[in-house]
């Protein structure tokens, strides 16, 4: 009877810890292929919307597996590194896969590109769960790390920061980039200005060889008329200016007005907030050094392991971007961008690979004790 109860207290999972991460290296494979073959457009041209979705639904699937296989892990008593841990971890995939929700419907839906929108602040929510419940996990571990070990975590840290400040201080200023379109418009007008000017010098030089010949007066003005559209340039090029400022009216009313509304109130926070993005990968990138050297050579290695390889995917993607988006030719869909996947991946094989050990070594221990 005994055996029958510890069998149904401890059912078997859907899926195996194989079978999930086979699926998760065929899923970031999958990825990879579709960002290789399809990110790279011509020159000014935009990447179809097709594409952009196809992105979407890879990070999307991949954090919404991840959030689930951690959240089985917190409802699990059996595991050994505390579940409170996966909690953390797991409200950092589910807040990450609504922010990406909400940051998808402003870039495919309604076609804005706000400095921060309504998804930032499950961003935020993301790194602040994920930072909590890897630092439960320290503070469960009671880290005593030997000299080399601080060594390597000080060394990353060094790397990591040097890193995000470079990426904060490379490219273009926002004052500069908020300068390069006025300064586009002015050589658009400088060049539309110069064949207005020679018609108007050209009438004079008309009228002199026209009015010599007395004989024949008339030609001449109508000369002088069939000469005055010439200077018609200048309202030709006014209407090319008018379409494409009622083009981005259009566009801009196009989304609802909350939405617009939000986003002119979050503005103000576009500067402290992407401060806050780069802090905080930074400290994930330390923690997850710390855990991954804390549990080195030990039974959990494994799954820690995935966990600080995901949360170094996710500090890469995030300082591509935060480069990028300084860059006038940006546009999302890029290859680097693959990274969000991987770490989504890595974060949902860590979440099984830690779920196959805690539940293997409590049935090898309950089976111990039977023998004794």
């Amino acid at each position: 009877m005994s055996n029958i109860s510890d069998k149904s207290s401890n059912p078997k999972p859907l899926f195996s810890v194989k079978t999930i991460v086979i699926a998760g290296i065929v899923w970031a494979v999958l990825a990879l292929l579709f960002f290789l073959l399809f990110s790279i457009t011509p020159p000014g041209e935009e990447r179809p919307k097709w594409y952009l979705i196809g992105t979407y639904i890879f990070e999307q699937v991949a954090y919404l597996f991840a959030a689930i296989l951690c959240f089985r892990n917190w409802r699990s008593p059996q595991i050994v590194s505390g579940r409170q841990v996966w909690l953390g971890i797991g409200l950092g995939m589910l807040f990450y896969f609504l922010g990406n929700f909400l940051f998808g419907l402003w870039e495919l839906v309604w076609k804005l590109e706000p400095d921060v929108s309504l998804g930032d602040l499950f961003f935020i929510g993301t790194y602040l769960a994920l930072g909590w419940g890897m630092i439960q996990a320290v503070v469960a571990r009671r880290l005593n790390l030997e000299k080399w070990q601080w060594a390597v975590v000080l060394a990353i840290a060094a790397i990591g920061i040097a890193l995000a400040v470079r990426v904060t201080t490379l490219g273009t200023s926002p004052a500069q980039a908020a300068t390069l379109p006025s300064s586009n418009n002015i050589a658009l007008v400088a060049q539309a200005s110069p064949p207005a000017t020679p018609p108007a010098a050209k009438p004079p030089a008309a009228k002199t060889p026209a009015v010599k010949p007395t004989p024949v007066p008339a030609p001449a003005p109508a000369k002088e008329t069939k000469v005055t559209p010439a200077a018609t340039p200048t309202t030709v090029t006014k209407p090319t200016v008018t379409p494409s400022a009622a083009a981005t009216t259009e566009e801009a009313t196009s989304a609802p007005p909350w939405v617009v509304a939000i986003d002119e109130r979050l503005k103000p926070f576009a500067g402290p907030i992407g401060l806050f993005y780069v802090v905080a990968d930074v400290l994930l990138l330390i923690i997850a050094t710390m855990l991954l050297l804390a549990f080195w050579g030990g039974r959990f290695s494994q799954s820690w392991r995935m966990i600080a390889a995901a949360a170094l995917c996710l500090y890469i993607a995030d300082m591509w971007f935060k480069w990028a988006e300084k860059q006038r030719d940006y546009q999302s869909g890029s290859l680097p961008e693959v990274f969000w996947v991987f770490s989504g991946v890595l974060f949902a094989i860590g979440a099984a690979l830690e779920y196959d050990t805690s539940t293997s070594s409590r049935s090898r221990r309950s089976g111990a004790r039977k023998r004794g």
